[in-house]
């Protein structure tokens, strides 16, 4: 190895064994390449706060920056992938915000996507159960597997009180069409898992026993691939993706956080 590329390798890229344990609300294995990200809080599913905000937005960082990671597959722990849906007047604290604490948590809500996004390999979401907080990160994976008991919901948004500024309101009119998107971001639907297959949410239902095994297939089918051609796939199929959110995220995050730091 030149000089050069040892620098590179040591210096600028990251390290499985430095980020692998650093966080409470993600655990971390990696397999032939393959690495299984599973969320949650305390041994149990993930009760979302700041903790795995900022943690998810730092680990997504650090696993785009690995080229030892092949395949990403995210998952959650117990029978949720992440909860518990917000209730509107506990919510109300985030409602009031100084315009500095915004600015921490709309510059934290913006990486939190764009790192995601900047992950130049494959991502696979094994949703374990209902999603009623940030649901749009599972769906932004390339590959979407839902156990029969997972349903979706944007709880913590406008039914909650707040703008849905934070990358929802690119990911599910996009996704799921305009007119359902909208509906299903002004009304705090809950779409089960067929209702998702059917909306174009996710690829496959399957019983809870085989959700993680059958990503785990699929991970290493596309292991077949030259490393190349999974990258370059992974990068072509976000592009559209990822220009929607560099064009409307900080717009979203603007409105929303105009509403926050409000003074009634």
């Amino acid at each position: 190895m030149s000089d050069l590329k040892r620098y590179v390798a040591t210096k600028l890229r990251a390290n499985f064994a430095d980020y692998r344990d650093k966080y409470e609300t993600i655990r971390m294995r990696r397999e032939d390449g393959i690495l299984e990200m599973t969320l949650g809080t305390d041994g149990g599913p993930l009760r979302w706060e700041r903790k795995a905000h900022a943690e998810l937005e730092d680990a997504f960082n650090h696993i785009g920056r690995d080229r030892g990671n092949q395949v990403v597959i995210l998952t959650g722990t117990g029978d949720e992938f992440s909860g518990p849906a917000a209730d509107p007047v506990e919510n109300r604290k985030y409602h009031h915000q100084t315009p500095d604490d915004w600015g921490e948590l709309g510059w934290e809500a913006n990486r939190l996507h764009s790192n995601m996004l900047a992950i130049d390999v494959p991502m696979i979401a094994a949703v374990n159960g209902p999603a009623t907080r940030h649901a749009e990160l599972p769906v932004m994976c390339d590959i979407v597997l839902a156990a029969e008991s997972a349903c979706f919901q944007d709880s913590a948004h406008f039914v909650g009180g707040l703008v849905p500024g934070d990358g929802v309101h690119v990911v599910f009119p996009m996704v799921m069409g305009l007119n359902r998107g909208r509906y299903f971001l002004l009304t705090g639907q809950v779409i089960d898992a067929r209702q998702a297959l059917e909306a174009g949410l996710v690829n496959e239902v399957l019983p809870c026993a085989r959700l993680l095994p059958r990503a785990w297939e699929l991970a290493r089918a596309i292991m077949q691939q030259p490393e190349l051609n999974r990258r370059y796939a992974r990068v072509l199929l976000t592009e559209q993706l990822r220009r929607r959110m560099s064009e409307l995220l900080p717009y979203g995050l603007a409105l929303e956080g105009l509403c926050i730091t409000r003074k009634d």
